[in-house]
C-alpha cells in the first residue's frame, strides 16, 4: 500500500537530480513531482564536496555529451547564479605545461576548446604566465577565460526553492529499500513510507548501479569510488594563487592531476589527489565499507583497470599518505609552495562508472528501460552542466517515459 502516488519520482537530491527536478517544474508543471533524498539534506555527497569550478568544457571529446552540455551549461550556470544572486565570479584558468612533452596536449586543448566553442583560447609563453600568475611556472600555458567558480550547496538549495515553489515535493531522509514495477506504476519503498509513480528517474549518483539493480535492470557497468583529498593553503600564503592553476591532464585518465584552486569564500585548495575509496562515500581513510569495498573487489573490470594503471595508483596513494610527496606534486606548478603552507582540507568522492572489461566511462551516459530513465554516469562537470543537463534528461523522459 503506497502513502501516495506521483506522475513522476527522482531518486536524488544532487545537484543533476535537482537539475532535472526543476526543468520538468518549467516544462511539465501539472505533472505531480517527487523527489527522494537519502540524507537529512540536499547536495550532500559529490554536489557539496567538489572545488565549486564552473568548467568551460575544454578537456571534452568534441561532439561528446561533455563537451556540448559543458559549452553551454556553464553560460547557463553563470546567468542562474547572477538571477540569483548566488556568488559567483568568472575569473578564468591557466593549464600549465611544466615540461615540453606536454606541449602537444596542451595543443589539443585548444584545438579541443576552440571545436567545442570556447572563447578567448590563447596559448602564453612563461613570461606572461607570471602576470597572470606571478608564482606559477612553466614552458607554456593556455588561458581559458571563460572558468568560474561559485558554491554548488547553494546552487542546489536554490534548485530546491524554486521545486517547491512550483509545486514539487523534495522528501529527505527517505532511503529507497526497495522498488516494484508493473505494467502501469513503479512502487518505491523508503525509510519514510511507500510511494508510487508512473515514471521514475534514477539520479542516485554514487548508487545508481544499485538502484538499477534494484528496479530489475542491469546496468552493465560498476560504480568504483574514488576519493580525492585536498590540502589548503594558510590564509597568510592564499596570494601565491590569484585564481585557478591546473596541470596538463593525462588523457587516460579521468582525473585532472593536482591543481590550485581560488574558491568563491577566497581560500585556495590545492589537490585532489585520486584514490580507490573503501567506502562509496568513504572521505577518510577510516571510512571503510565491507559491502561497498567487496562489490568493487569482485567485480572483473575493476582488476582489468588496475592491472593496466596500477603504477599510477601507487603514485596517488604515495601522494595520499605522504604529504611531502603531494607538496612535491604541487611544486610542479608553484615551486613556492612549501609544506608547512598547507593545512588538511576536505575530501570528496568520484563516482566512476567502470566497464566490465575494465574501461572507465567517460560520457554522460542516460538509458531508458521502460517507464524508467537511468542516469548512470555524471561525473564533472555535472555541477557545471546541470541545468543543461536537466534540459537534456527531460527530453529524453519526454520521448520515453511518456510525460505530457
Amino acid at each position: 500500500m503506497t502513502d501516495s502516488h506521483y506522475d513522476v519520482t527522482i531518486i536524488g537530491a544532487g545537484v543533476v537530480g535537482l537539475g532535472v527536478a526543476l526543468e520538468i517544474t518549467r516544462r511539465f508543471p501539472r505533472l505531480k513531482l517527487l523527489v527522494l533524498e537519502k540524507e537529512d539534506g540536499v547536495a550532500r555527497h559529490q554536489s557539496g564536496h567538489n572545488s565549486g569550478v564552473i568548467h568551460s568544457g575544454v578537456y571534452y571529446r568534441p561532439g561528446s555529451l561533455k563537451a556540448r552540455l559543458c559549452v553551454t551549461g556553464a553560460a547557463a550556470m553563470v546567468e542562474f547564479c547572477r538571477e540569483h544572486g548566488i556568488a559567483h565570479k568568472v575569473c578564468g584558468k591557466v593549464i600549465v605545461a611544466t615540461d615540453i612533452a606536454e606541449l602537444p596536449r596542451l595543443e589539443e586543448l585548444r584545438r579541443r576548446g576552440e571545436a567545442n566553442g570556447i572563447a578567448g583560447l590563447r596559448l602564453i609563453r612563461p613570461e606572461e604566465l607570471r602576470e597572470i600568475e606571478p608564482y606559477a611556472i612553466g614552458v607554456q600555458a593556455l588561458v581559458v577565460p571563460a572558468t568560474g567558480v561559485t558554491d554548488y550547496t547553494l546552487v542546489c538549495e536554490k534548485y530546491t526553492q524554486l521545486i517547491a515553489a512550483r509545486g514539487g515535493t523534495v522528501l529527505t531522509s527517505a532511503r529507497v529499500t526497495a522498488i516494484q514495477r508493473s505494467t502501469t506504476e513503479i512502487a518505491v519503498e523508503t525509510s519514510r513510507g511507500a510511494f508510487s509513480s508512473t515514471a521514475l528517474i534514477n539520479c542516485a549518483g554514487l548508487f545508481s548501479d544499485r538502484i538499477s539493480r534494484m528496479a530489475g535492470d542491469d546496468p552493465g557497468l560498476m560504480i568504483v569510488p574514488f576519493r580525492g583529498e585536498y590540502y589548503d593553503l594558510k590564509p597568510e600564503r592564499a596570494s601565491l594563487v590569484r585564481a585557478l592553476i591546473y596541470p596538463v591532464p593525462d588523457p587516460r585518465f579521468p582525473f585532472l592531476g593536482v591543481h590550485f584552486t581560488r574558491r568563491i569564500t577566497g581560500k585556495v585548495d590545492a589537490g585532489p589527489n585520486a584514490v580507490l575509496a573503501f567506502a562509496r562515500e568513504g572521505y577518510r581513510h577510516s571510512n571503510i565499507s565491507l559491502g561497498d569495498l567487496a562489490s568493487s573487489l569482485a567485480f572483473a573490470g575493476f582488476w582489468r583497470m588496475a592491472l593496466e594503471h596500477w603504477r599510477n595508483g601507487l603514485g596517488e596513494w604515495h601522494r595520499s599518505l605522504s604529504k611531502s610527496a603531494f607538496v612535491r606534486a604541487l611544486q610542479r606548478l608553484l615551486p613556492d609552495v612549501r609544506e608547512s603552507d598547507l593545512v588538511p582540507g576536505g575530501a570528496g568522492v568520484r563516482a566512476q562508472a567502470l566497464k566490465p572489461d575494465g574501461s572507465l566511462v567517460d560520457d554522460f551516459q542516460f538509458v531508458p528501460s521502460g517507464r524508467i530513465l537511468h542516469v548512470l554516469n555524471v561525473p564533472s562537470p555535472a555541477a557545471t552542466a546541470s541545468l543543461t543537463i536537466g534540459k537534456a534528461i527531460v527530453d529524453i523522459a519526454a520521448r520515453d517515459l511518456g510525460f505530457s
